[in-house]
């Protein structure tokens, strides 16, 4: 990222980047080794910063469902965190009286992520979050290109422009390049998000280990609608 190479950025213009702001940064937010040194083993992320930064998005999302705004919602990882964390705050924001945009459906693009090569992905929604599909199932996906295409759909069709966009991956990165408020998921070893934060693109960053088990997600996404006030 710090490189300046596209992929790892997100779909964000972080200008002037260098290493070792990456690494200060990820330290200060997400609780990983402050140490330039550390290269090998695991990394951690401190559960207090994630505590923090799921407050502050539920905050936005509370403001985003009293205000009846439009949502879109989007995720690179469908496996982990559609069913557990995207499903549950749609359906909630919906019941408040949001609108959820679901623009590009089916735009096909061939995408080109480094551990499957040269494949076609399609933009699919399910209880209205958007994921990239190809044979009848679901991709995890970096790229910002299929968040560009939404936006470019909704300005082209001059429909409504959305409020506010609840993603991760290059779907956050596209909606905060765009100027959109945005708030997202990140890992500890994907800093692009946490670097949008820092030069004021993403409103949130939550930092999370996004790709474990679903059933672990449940007690975050009761927090985060906790703080939203959105529980029944």
């Amino acid at each position: 990222m710090a490189a300046g190479e596209p992929y790892y950025q997100f779909g964000l213009d972080l200008g002037e980047w260098t290493y070792e702001r990456t690494i200060e940064v990820m330290a200060r937010l997400a609780g990983t080794s402050p140490d330039p040194g550390h290269l090998f083993g695991e990394d951690t992320i401190d559960p207090d910063r994630t505590l923090d930064a799921l407050e502050a998005m539920g905050e936005r999302i509370g403001a985003a469902a009293r205000g009846r705004q439009t949502v879109m919602l989007a995720t690179g990882h469908p496996g982990a965190l559609m069913h557990p964390v995207y499903r549950p705050i749609a359906r909630v924001l919906r019941e408040a009286g949001c609108e959820i945009l679901t623009p590009a459906e089916g735009w096909t693009y061939l995408s080109d992520e480094p551990w499957d090569g040269p494949e076609q992905r399609t933009i699919r929604y399910t209880d209205g979050i958007a994921a990239l599909e190809f044979g009848g199932s679901f991709h995890h996906t970096h790229h910002a290109a299929p968040m560009e295409r939404m936006l470019a759909n909704l300005a082209d069709e001059s429909r409504y422009w959305p409020d506010l966009v609840i993603a991760d991956h290059g779907w956050a990165g596209a909606a905060g390049e765009a100027g959109v408020s945005t708030v997202g998921f990140a890992d500890c070893n994907d800093p692009a998000l946490f670097a949008g934060h820092v030069v004021g693109k993403i409103e949130v960053c939550v930092p999370l280990d996004d790709n474990v088990l679903p059933a672990h997600y449940t007690p975050m996404t009761t927090y985060l609608l906790g703080h939203a006030g959105l529980l029944a």
